[in-house]
């Protein structure tokens, strides 16, 4: 595992999205399938459509700059090259949230609702009472064992008293 953890920033350059729309808008379609509906896979009315928005409308240089707003860093673990945002919140002892995605997810997922969270005051809400979070963990029973270790060295255990 690698120690480092580097600075990034998407910076995607303009031949990548000329060349990009160039396929988009050159691609050779078969016929049309026979069916009015998905039994046959996807429709080529729908994919020529999302094709045309990918080629002429999606505005990545928006997507782009949404993105970078963020701090974003690079590290490795296990081998793996993990990508990751860091957002701190401008509160004074305000409370470490991870937030993950699975695959095929990604940060998208989550732009709107980093800023809410990392600062509540500037979206109009009022701080809360001091209280605790927890995700749903349970305690192992004879019936619900232990899930013991999770991927990549984190382990899950329920707060005292909650399940």
């Amino acid at each position: 595992m690698s120690e480092a953890i580097k600075p990034f920033r998407i910076a995607v350059g303009d031949a990548v999205l000329d060349d990009l729309r160039s396929r988009l808008r050159n691609t050779r379609w078969p016929e049309a399938e026979v069916v009015d509906d998905w039994s046959q896979g996807t429709p080529l009315a729908w994919i020529k459509e999302v094709c045309h928005y990918w080629a002429d409308g999606y505005d990545w240089r928006k997507r782009e700059a949404l993105l970078n707003r963020f701090a974003q860093y690079t590290t490795e673990i296990d081998g793996l090259a993990i990508h990751f945002l860091h957002v701190r919140s401008p509160h004074p002892g305000a409370m470490p949230l991870v937030i993950t995605h699975g695959w095929p997810g990604s940060v998208i997922e989550f732009q709107k609702v980093i800023a809410p969270l990392t600062n509540p005051t500037a979206y109009g809400a009022t701080p809360p009472m001091p209280s605790t979070w927890y995700a749903p963990l349970c305690r192992a029973s004879a019936s619900r064992p232990s899930p013991g270790p999770l991927a990549g060295g984190w382990t899950a255990s329920p707060p005292p008293g909650r399940c």
